[in-house]
């Protein structure tokens, strides 16, 4: 398959892939594919979903570089002395940094409180709520999207910046990529038409009421920008010659720290990133509709997907190892 049958292949395809609007590759450092589909742009940027974890990730290994953070065993209350703890709740004490990267920190309730906290005024605070319970730590691998909110209050707290001035300074700009600004509005049916809407967005990052940045989803991308920070981790946190991340923290970053289950197509995970094999140097970002950042250390080869929304599409890897690999390496 050449690039111009692929192009071919997913504009004519009823199933999967009929979401994909932009896939772009880089390896050794160099653009090797750039293709749009339904309607986008190169440049322009989808709600990449999960993916935001991934860039969450780098953003407190950032800060962890700096000092700001003095390592990830440290005890996420450090950062909220002026929550109000419930009364009994003896747990959330224990969390640290590590057990949120890792998914591993304990919540009260069996499913996550969306609607409490996605109605509230402050995300942040309002998940703290749901952060310890009765059974402590137990290690458990418990995919938390709300939980990540509580390490974009960490660093802003940490850094005394607003996470996504601390995110366009430090990483954004310093890659070259445009700044993102706060999407605005957090109303229910703003909330649906974002998850929703297939049209091209722009750089922008979801908030709360309080300007605060969701860190488990709603930062709009698009597949360059997506392909260029694979390219920095690719590098171990260099871009042109220029540290951006210690390589000491992206080395960690990528440690398998878990074996997940059949959910998880049974990968390894990092923190916030996945080894999607044991055998293989790839790593990934992975968000919901099959946007994802696919890093081959072995091929030297970085590559960005976006798609607009489709339920149950989650892992794209195979996609990219199967069809795209083989038209750019």
């Amino acid at each position: 398959m050449n690039k111009d049958q692929l192009h071919r292949y997913i504009s004519q395809r009823t199933g999967n892939e009929k979401n994909i609007c932009q896939i772009y590759a880089i390896k050794d450092n160099e653009t090797v594919y750039d293709d749009c589909w339904r309607g986008f742009k190169t440049d322009d940027a989808a709600n990449v979903n999960s993916v935001t974890k991934g860039i969450m990730a780098l953003l407190a290994g950032i800060a962890l570089d700096r000092e700001c953070i003095k390592n990830v065993d440290q005890k996420v209350m450090d950062f909220f002395p002026d929550y109000s703890v419930k009364r009994g709740e003896k747990t959330i004490y224990d969390v640290t940094i590590r057990h949120l990267l890792t998914m591993t920190a304990p919540y009260k309730g069996k499913s996550e409180p969306w609607k409490k906290v996605c109605t509230s005024d402050d995300w942040t605070l309002t998940i703290l709520d749901s952060l310890g319970g009765r059974n402590g730590i137990t290690g458990e691998f418990r995919y938390a999207t709300l939980g990540i909110q509580i390490l974009a209050g960490i660093i802003e707290r940490a850094t005394g910046e607003k996470c996504i001035d601390f995110a366009n300074k430090n990483l954004f700009e310093p890659l070259g990529l445009p700044d993102r600004v706060i999407h605005g509005d957090s109303s229910k049916e703003d909330q649906f038409d974002f998850l929703m809407n297939k049209n091209p967005r722009k750089y922008e990052w979801y908030s709360d009421p309080q300007g605060n940045v969701t860190a488990g989803w709603g930062l709009c991308m698009s597949a360059k920008d997506m392909a260029v920070v694979g390219t920095l981790v690719l590098n171990d946190g260099q871009y042109n010659g220029k540290s951006i991340v210690s390589e000491g923290y992206i080395k960690e970053m990528l440690t398998p720290h878990l074996k997940l289950g059949e959910r998880f197509g049974f990968m390894n995970y990092g923190y916030l990133w996945y080894k999607p094999f044991d055998d293989k140097e790839v790593y990934a970002a992975i968000g919901d509709s099959g946007n994802i950042i696919y890093v081959n250390k072995e091929q030297n080869v970085s590559v960005g997907m976006t798609g607009t929304f489709k339920p149950r599409i989650f892992d794209r890897v195979d996609f990219i190892e199967k069809k795209v690999l083989s038209v750019i390496v």
